[in-house]
């Protein structure tokens, strides 16, 4: 299985009515925004929306793994940084953020769906990488 089809999201069944941008975009784009903001003051980190920042939006998010922090208090920064890894995907892709129920994800022009944000709590598992995501979503 391609890692493109793992991670291949599909909206729910019977969801309410899908939210396209700009609508959708606003929480996940402020998200995205203090992401930014948090890594630059906080960890000396400077990200400019590049597919090659997701380097190191990983290794971050594996620093924070290694050092035990407990799930919880890690869940704001890694929807941030999940959001921060879509706002890439848009702004590269000519993607768009859709959201549903609270949930939000990415549309990228050929109507595949991908979601960054869950993406990243697979990262603090162990178990994903918003670089492969996004290097996936661009194609």
């Amino acid at each position: 299985m391609t890692r493109a089809t793992a991670h291949h999201v599909t909206p729910r069944q019977g969801a309410a009515q899908q939210q396209t941008r700009p609508h959708a975009a606003a929480r996940p784009a402020r998200w995205a925004a203090d992401a930014v903001a948090m890594m630059r003051e906080g960890a000396r980190v400077r990200l400019d929306y590049s597919a090659q920042s997701l380097w190191r939006v990983d290794r971050v998010i594996e620093e924070i793994r290694r050092e035990g922090a407990p799930y919880d208090a890690v869940r704001e920064t890694l929807r941030g940084l999940g959001a921060y890894a879509g706002e890439v995907i848009v702004r590269h892709a000519g993607a768009e953020w859709w959201a549903s129920g609270g949930d939000h994800w990415i549309r990228t022009p050929d109507g595949r769906l991908w979601d960054p944000i869950d993406e990243a709590r697979q990262c603090y598992g162990g178990h994903g990488s918003l670089r492969l995501l996004c290097r996936d979503a661009l194609g």
